[in-house]
């Protein structure tokens, strides 16, 4: 089970919109960072997924292990936060 999500965004990102429209209609809660309004933290994104690209979805499970998604990849996101 995940007990904390973090998605990193920015303003203009259509598949940012799409990862949280999907965790919002599963019930779910997440923390947003956006990059357009915090540009300090894209070097955290960076380190994180290893891409310059958004969205980036961090899932800290219940051990504390995390689980990073780059994009809006269901494959991967929906085992993810199950």
């Amino acid at each position: 089970m995940a007990k904390n999500i973090t998605i990193f965004t920015t303003n203009t990102c259509g598949y940012c919109h799409m990862v949280k429209k999907y965790l919002g209609a599963k019930g779910m809660t997440w923390d947003e960072v956006n990059l357009d309004e915090q540009p300090h933290r894209q070097a955290e994104a960076l380190q994180l997924s290893g891409a310059m690209t958004v969205p980036v979805t961090v899932v800290t499970k219940d051990d504390d292990s995390q689980e990073v998604i780059v994009g809006y990849n269901l494959a991967k996101l929906a085992p993810a936060v199950a």
